[in-house]
C-alpha cells in the first residue's frame, strides 16, 4: 500500500510505504498530490553493509512527453525514499531503478491536482532583477537570518518561527551545525570519541545520521507552512567538528545527499556557503564545483547563490541565479546589475542589536533605513539581530535571534511596513531611476517612489510625466504612517514636504491625460 504526502505539514511528514518488499502497487491504482506538493515513495531494501554508498536508487517520473529522473536516498533502518515535486497537473507515471533488486522495477501512477490557495510553487527569478513564484504570483524577498533554526530545539525554533510569521518571507539557515548559540542536539555524521557535543571526536564520513536530517526536514516544512522560503546554507566557517575541511569526495557525497533529501520541498533555496572566503580549506575551483553539483543534482533548479565576507564571488557565472552579498554599499548596485544582470540580495547588512562588535549594534532606525536604501536602489536586503540574552530570569542564556530565538528588536515591523508598501503597488518590483537627484525607483509612467534619506527638504519640485495624473502619498518609514495628499499631480509638481529626515513620497498613476500621447517617461532629473 502506498501513501502520498500532500503540501500540508502533517501530510508531507507522512511516508509512502510498500506493504512488503518487492511488491509493486497495481499500475491501475491512482493516488493524488497537488502541483508543487510532495510525492514521497518509500521502499524497504538492504540494511547491511553501508547502504549510503553501496546502493543506488532513482525513479523516472513521466508526464506526457516529459521524463524527470529523481535520485533517492537511504534514510536508515532499511528504508529508502524518493521525493518528487510535480510541476504540471495531470497524470504522472513513475518507475524505479536501483542497484538492489528489491528496489528496482516498481511502477505506478498518480494524479497531480490543482495547488491549494497558499501553494504558489517554488520561487524563481523574473524581470531581470526580481523574483516570482512559479504560478506568477510576485515574490519580494524581505528576509531574516536564523542560522541555527534548522537544528534548534523545539522551544527555540518555535520562538523563532513565531517571530518570522507574517513579517519575513525568507530566512537564511545553516544545514551543517554551528557551535554558537544553542549547540546541536545531534550531528549529521556519526561521531565517536569526542565530548558530549561531539567536539574532538572522529567523524565517520562514509555515512549520515538520518535523524539529524529528519529534524531539518521538519523545520523546512514548518517554514513552508508559514509561507517562508528556506535559504539553506550548505557550508560555513563556524565549525567545531571539522566539516569545513572535509575531503573533496566527502563534500560531494554530502551535497548529493542533501539535494536528494531537500530538493522536492518547494520553499528550498541553495546558498552554497556563508562567508565562503573564510573557509580556507576550499578554493574557488571547489566552490565552482559545488555549484555545478547542486545544479546537476537538483531537477527543480531551485535558486542558487553564495555569500562572502571580504572577497565577492563572481556572480556572473552561469550557475548563480542571483547575488547574495555581505555589504550595505547599495550605491554600487547599478554597476553590479550591469556586470551580473541578475537580482541582488544584500543578505547581511549588519545586525540590529547590543553586542560590542561593530556589526552587531545597529539601531532599529538604521536597520530600517538600510532596507529603504536597498528598495530605492532596486535591490533587496535581509534582516538580522543579535541581542544578548538576560543573565538571569526566564530568558537567561537564550540564543539570539540570529541563531534562532525570540525577536526582540524594533525594526521588524517597520521592514514589514515597507514590504506591504512594495507589494501593494507593484507586481514586478522596484527599479532604480538612475541619476535621480534624490534616490527614487519605481515603474516609468506608473509608479514613482522617492526616499530622502538623511536629507530633510521642506519642499521639492517632482518631475512627473505630463501624460498622466498621479496621486501622492507622504510616508514616514519609521512611524509607519502614510497620508494621501489632496488632488492629483502631473508634470513638474512642487509639493511641501515634512522637513524631517528619512521621509518618503510615493506617486501612483490614477489616470491618463486625454489628448496627450504617452511617450517615454522622464527620469527624475539630475540637479547640481
Amino acid at each position: 500500500m502506498l501513501k502520498f504526502g500532500a503540501a500540508t505539514l502533517a501530510a508531507a511528514l507522512q511516508s509512502a510505504a510498500f506493504a512488503s518488499a518487492g511488491q509493486s502497487p497495481s499500475p491501475g491504482a491512482s493516488q493524488s498530490v497537488e502541483q508543487w506538493g510532495l510525492f514521497e515513495l518509500t521502499l524497504h531494501g538492504p540494511a547491511s553493509g553501508n547502504p549510503f554508498q553501496d546502493v543506488t536508487l532513482a525513479a523516472a517520473f513521466t508526464h506526457e512527453h516529459r521524463t524527470i529522473e529523481v535520485k533517492g536516498f537511504y534514510d536508515g533502518d532499511g528504508i529508502y525514499r524518493v521525493r518528487f515535486m510535480p510541476d504540471m497537473q495531470g497524470e504522472w507515471t513513475w518507475t524505479t531503478v536501483s542497484s538492489a533488486k528489491e528496489l528496482s522495477g516498481h511502477t505506478a501512477r498518480f494524479d497531480c491536482t490543482a495547488p491549494s490557495s497558499t501553494n504558489h510553487g517554488p520561487v524563481t527569478t523574473a524581470h531581470r532583477f526580481h523574483f516570482v513564484y512559479a504560478d506568477g504570483t510576485p515574490y519580494f524577498p524581505f528576509g531574516t537570518t536564523t542560522y541555527a533554526y534548522l537544528f534548534a530545539g523545539d522551544a527555540n525554533a518555535a520562538n523563532s518561527l513565531s517571530g518570522m510569521k507574517g513579517i519575513f518571507n525568507k530566512t537564511r539557515a545553516c544545514v551543517l551545525p554551528k557551535p554558537l548559540g544553542q549547540g546541536p542536539q545531534m550531528l549529521p555524521f556519526p561521531n565517536s570519541g569526542g565530548g558530549a557535543d561531539g567536539r574532538g571526536g572522529t567523524n565517520d564520513y562514509t555515512r549520515f545520521n538520518p535523524a539529524y536530517f529528519q529534524l531539518l526536514e521538519k523545520r523546512i516544512l514548518e517554514l513552508q507552512s508559514a509561507g517562508i522560503e528556506a535559504d539553506c546554507i550548505l557550508f560555513h566557517p563556524y565549525d567545531a567538528w571539522g566539516y569545513k575541511a572535509m575531503p573533496s569526495e566527502v563534500d560531494d557525497f554530502y551535497l548529493r545527499y542533501v539535494v536528494a533529501r531537500f530538493g522536492a520541498y518547494r520553499n528550498v533555496w541553495w546558498s552554497i556557503a556563508n562567508e565562503y572566503d573564510l573557509v580556507k580549506a576550499k578554493t574557488t575551483a571547489d566552490w565552482d564545483r559545488f555549484f555545478r553539483i547542486v545544479q546537476a543534482e537538483d531537477p527543480y533548479s531551485h535558486l542558487r547563490s553564495i555569500h562572502h565576507s571580504a572577497v565577492i564571488y563572481d556572480h556572473s557565472k552561469p550557475w548563480c541565479t542571483h547575488a547574495s552579498l555581505q555589504s550595505y554599499d547599495f550605491e554600487k548596485s547599478t554597476e553590479r546589475r550591469a556586470a551580473w544582470n541578475k537580482p541582488i540580495i544584500y543578505d547581511e547588512i549588519q545586525y540590529e542589536g547590543d553586542v560590542e562588535r561593530r556589526w552587531g549594534n545597529l539601531s532599529a532606525e538604521e536597520m530600517t533605513r538600510r532596507f529603504w536604501l536597498a528598495a530605492v536602489r532596486g535591490v533587496y536586503a535581509s534582516h538580522g539581530e543579535v541581542f544578548i540574552s538576560d543573565e538571569t530570569g526566564p530568558h537567561a542564556h537564550e540564543p539570539s535571534w540570529s541563531d534562532a530565538g525570540r525577536l526582540r528588536g524594533d525594526s521588524a515591523s517597520r521592514i514589514n511596513f515597507l514590504y506591504n508598501l512594495v507589494a501593494a503597488h507593484t507586481r514586478v518590483g522596484l527599479n532604480e531611476f538612475e541619476g535621480s537627484y534624490y534616490l527614487s525607483s519605481g515603474t516609468p509612467n506608473e509608479l514613482y517612489l522617492w526616499y530622502f534619506d538623511y536629507h530633510r527638504p521642506a519642499r521639492y519640485e517632482f518631475p512627473l510625466p505630463s501624460t498622466a495624473n498621479f496621486e501622492a502619498i507622504l510616508i514616514d518609514p519609521y512611524a509607519m504612517t502614510h497620508a494621501k495628499l489632496d488632488g492629483t499631480f502631473s508634470g513638474k509638481s512642487r509639493i511641501p514636504l515634512p522637513n524631517r529626515p528619512y521621509q518618503a513620497i510615493l506617486f501612483r498613476k490614477v489616470s491618463d491625460i486625454v489628448g496627450k500621447p504617452t511617450g517615454k517617461a522622464p527620469t527624475p532629473e539630475v540637479q547640481d
